[in-house]
């Protein structure tokens, strides 16, 4: 049981700065700028890898974390579907 705990604090610590990272980067996209192609990319690669993380962190997640990290995702998606492709 020691190890279940483990594992699921583990992937939802990572998930969970997964997120706040991928948020930052999301931070510093702005269409009007000639570097917008290249934050939207790492933006992009940044999102999916806090998704996955989710995802591995959903697997083991109690309760109360499969509703936050749910809301992360979501909040993920609408993010990503905001910004327009270069």
């Amino acid at each position: 049981m020691p190890y279940r705990n483990n594992k699921q604090q583990t992937d939802y610590q990572a998930a969970e700065q997964g997120y706040h990272h991928a948020i930052e980067v999301s931070k510093k996209l702005d269409t009007s700028t000639s570097e917008y192609g290249v934050y939207y990319s790492n933006f992009m690669t940044e999102n999916e890898k806090a998704c996955q993380q989710i995802a591995n962190a959903l697997e083991t997640a109690s309760e109360h974390q499969d509703k936050t990290l749910k809301s992360y995702l979501e909040e993920l998606e609408a993010l990503k579907n905001q910004f327009p492709k270069p």
